[in-house]
């Protein structure tokens, strides 16, 4: 049995300015080519907005569809793509160093070390050494 294939929603991308006390949202490229306006007092009440006004336009049939709502400000975006990037590089250097520690682990204990020689020389513990290379019977 195959997976269904699936189109992905749509991602409406919006910006938000503050302007005094409230985030005005401006929300361009909407399926008629018209552009779209939310605001909100919050950030996650703007974006909840401009979910809402979308979905106004958009009418009962529109489907599913995401926001992606970033400042407007140039240097705001820039520092919050940066962070974004950031744990994105985390995340994958953390999935890396599982793997090497797996590896590491198993390598160790199939030439015969024991747990607590295999941890001391990867700097974890022997029971963690347990986990990642478990004893086969």
């Amino acid at each position: 049995m195959s997976t269904p294939a699936y189109d992905p929603v749509p991602v409406y991308d919006a910006t938000a300015t503050r302007v005094g006390t409230m985030w005005m949202v401006d929300i361009p490229g909407l399926p008629d080519g018209s552009t779209a306006a939310a605001h909100g007092r919050t950030w996650p009440e703007a974006q909840k907005n401009a979910g809402d006004r979308i979905r106004e336009l958009l009418g009962p049939d529109g489907g599913a569809f995401g926001v992606r709502l970033s400042p407007a400000d140039p240097d705001a975006d820039a520092a919050v793509q940066a962070l974004v990037e950031a744990r994105t590089a985390l995340h994958h250097a953390e999935e890396s160093a599982r793997e090497a520690a797996e590896h590491a682990a198993r390598t160790l204990t199939a030439q015969g070390w024991t747990t607590r020689d295999a941890g001391a020389v990867l700097r974890i513990s022997h029971q963690r050494v347990a986990q990642l290379a478990p004893q086969q019977k």
